[in-house]
């Protein structure tokens, strides 16, 4: 029996509309590491599938085919082990023989997962596959091919933008991200787990939104202990992620490790320039590749400056895990209970949990807007920065939401542990923000100042005098 799938709303949508179709389909599904993609696939198409293989990790050719020939056996349940192929082209024509018979009254669903593991060098497997679509899967209306990769900007570059073989021919394709929170209550709700939008939160600035880690929390931890076990105990599943998540992915993981650690030290985020300098980078010929890559994954994102071009884009570091990791678990001299309780109440916690919320929070855009109000309206995201050239104060605006009805909203995101309150050298910081703003990008529009905050803005003279709206954690649970 198929198990439950929280959210993926819009990814279920399309793939009813896949097996709904009178046409031959070919799938390409990308998305980050155990972020859930084999399990929408073998749930939601559960009475389709016919046949699935997965690659395996720096295997050989041989051990490849191995693989292959095992998952046919299992599928065709025939009871008679089959050989090994002698090569790809033989391993599809086997494929063929057992699929041509039972796409004659109904839709079926064959699924490679880990595609680009199973490219190993000079195996023949993309241009064998490419004829096996091409020649005999364009003719079968009842058949839909997925193939599925982690390897994100693999699967873009080699399969959705591909200019060889499969050129123009994906179909559909899906990309899959980690849940947002709203998602997320829901994943651990259904699974017995009722922590409130406070601890919800604390652990999403750790772990994101990611299923497979989401599975650690046990019922009845409170957010910290769950932070403690599954970081910091020996056995924990993300005490040691980190290089298995990267080497994964990318075939030489130290140059996309390197501008990960680059940008976990600067929290404002860097040009590419700047990670150039920071990454003490001879030639960044290869780093306009691995920025591409590490930003299909999911890992980091290019923000455009306000009334900036892409080339401008300031990247910054938006995997909650490899933050967290980076800061408290790498270099930890402690382990076990106890640990994230104590390290939470060194001051260094109140700087990262501040920036871990304001990344958060630029993940959940569509539920500021429509807290706001604003849902409906055209805007464009942005960031600002404003380095002088005189001695005058520089300033930093990390969310601008620039409307289309003559409004911008200036955002200021503040993880608090309880209602956070305006001080005057802050209101001071905010109004030299808003004014430098104003002078500098000589915008005639309307300014509101936006507070986005856990628990709300106390309301005192300073909050009367500068903010315009506020919004409250709850509203970035809002589905």
């Amino acid at each position: 029996m198929a198990a439950t799938i929280t959210g993926r709303l819009a990814e279920k949508e399309i793939l009813k509309d896949i097996i709904e179709s009178t046409d031959p389909q070919l799938v390409a599904i990308y998305g980050r590491r155990r972020v859930g993609k084999t399990f929408l696939i073998r749930n939601e198409l559960e009475k389709e599938l016919i046949f699935e293989f997965s690659g395996i990790h720096n295997a050989t050719l041989d051990q490849q085919l191995e693989n292959f020939a095992n998952a046919m056996t299992t599928f065709s349940k025939n009871g008679l082990p089959l050989a090994k192929p002698k090569n790809w082209s033989e391993a599809f024509k086997i494929l063929i023989e057992y699929t041509t018979p039972l796409l004659k009254k109904q839709k079926k669903v064959i699924f490679f997962d880990e595609f680009p593991w199973i490219n190993t060098a000079r195996s023949g497997f993309m241009q064998a596959f490419e004829n096996f679509w091409n020649v005999w899967g364009t003719k079968q209306n009842n058949l839909v091919v997925i193939i599925c990769g982690s390897a994100a900007a693999w699967m873009i570059k080699q399969v959705i933008h591909n200019r060889g073989g499969l050129h123009n021919r994906v179909t559909k394709s899906i990309r899959l991200l980690p849940f947002t929170l709203s998602e997320t209550e829901a994943f651990l709700k259904a699974r017995n787990i009722e922590l409130g939008h406070y601890q919800t939160l604390q652990l999403y600035m750790v772990m994101g939104g990611v299923p497979h880690y989401l599975k650690e929390i046990k019922k009845g931890e409170s957010s910290t202990q769950a932070i403690d076990r599954i970081c910091f105990s020996k056995d924990g599943l993300l005490k040691e992620e980190f290089k298995i998540l990267y080497q994964s992915l990318f075939d030489d993981a130290s140059k996309h490790m390197s501008v990960i650690r680059a940008l976990a030290k600067k929290n404002t985020g860097l040009t590419r320039n700047e990670i150039i300098d920071l990454v003490k980078l001879k030639s960044g010929g290869w780093l306009s590749e691995v920025l591409e890559e590490l930003t299909q994954s999911g890992f980091i994102k290019p923000y455009v400056p306000f009334e900036k071009t892409a080339k401008d884009s300031i990247y910054k570091l938006t995997d909650e895990y490899s933050r967290f990791y980076l800061k408290y678990i790498e270099h930890s001299r402690s382990e076990g209970k106890g640990t994230w309780a104590s390290i939470s109440r060194e001051t260094t916690w109140k700087s990262w949990s501040g920036n871990a919320f304001e990344s958060v929070c630029l993940k959940h855009i569509d539920a500021i807007k429509k807290a706001l109000g604003i849902e409906g309206v055209k805007t464009e995201i942005s960031s600002w920065r404003y380095h002088p050239i005189s001695g005058e104060k520089g300033a930093q605006i990390d969310l601008v939401i620039d409307r289309q009805d003559h409004c911008i909203n200036i955002c200021e995101m503040k993880f608090s542990i309880n209602e956070f309150s305006i001080e005057k050298s802050y209101s001071t910081e905010l109004e030299h923000k808003i004014n430098a703003f104003r002078d500098q990008t000589k915008t005639r529009k309307t300014l509101f100042l936006t507070m986005v905050t856990t628990f709300g803005v106390k309301q005192n003279a300073n909050y009367t005098r500068i903010v315009q709206s506020e919004i409250k954690m709850d509203a970035l649970f809002k589905p």
